[in-house]
């Protein structure tokens, strides 16, 4: 049965550099740039988790203030495959679990703060757990993304699982469509030099 379902990979091919944060945008980030915090899972000391309870439209207006604020760089969500290939820091085969169990923040109740895990290969931190991430891309209806990203659709790709997951959802390849359960959905971005 496993290998009649198993489906092959492709390879993908980004032509351009980007920078993709270190951390997810925390509670304190947003609050800093948007002057609230939408959050769901809030109290003294959650300044630094995530920020998470994130609709599409209110990642879109955080980016859109900041690129107001900062005039140096440009701020976007990363495509579903810049996302993945960051996460996977070189790696090509999926991470296994063990690895996973170091690495993020899986099997709890809240998000915790950000960078309290392993980081990968690249020095990023939270790529999988903790929250569920917003990229710029169109869910395709499928538990994979295929080979060219679909240009329209009813619903935005969530990457990395969240603190509510467990190892098997906690993949590189895996993604879900927005807006998931919500209050367990932030965001990571990509930065440009205008």
């Amino acid at each position: 049965m496993a290998a009649k379902d198993a489906m092959p990979g492709f390879r993908v091919h980004i032509n351009h550099s980007y920078y993709l944060g270190r951390f997810e945008i925390t509670q304190e980030q947003w609050g800093k740039v948007m002057g609230s915090n939408p959050s769901v899972f809030k109290n003294d000391s959650s300044a630094n988790h995530p920020v998470e309870n994130i609709t599409w439209a209110n990642a879109q207006a955080f980016i859109k203030k900041l690129n107001f604020l900062d005039k140096d760089h440009l701020y976007r969500l990363p495509t579903e495959f810049e996302w993945e290939y960051a996460a996977r820091a070189g790696a090509q085969d999926d991470i296994p679990w063990s690895e996973i169990r170091t690495a993020a923040v899986l099997g709890g109740e809240m998000p915790q703060n950000v960078g309290i895990k392993r980081p990968n290969a690249w020095g990023l931190y939270d790529m999988l757990g903790n929250v569920w991430e917003w990229v710029w891309d169109f869910y395709n209806e499928k538990i994979f993304a295929d080979p060219m990203p679909a240009k329209s659709g009813k619903q935005h790709v969530l990457k990395g699982a969240s603190f509510t997951g467990d190892v098997k959802n906690a993949t590189y390849m895996t993604h879900a469509g927005g807006p998931g359960n919500g209050f367990d959905i932030g965001l990571r971005l990509v930065m440009e030099a205008k």
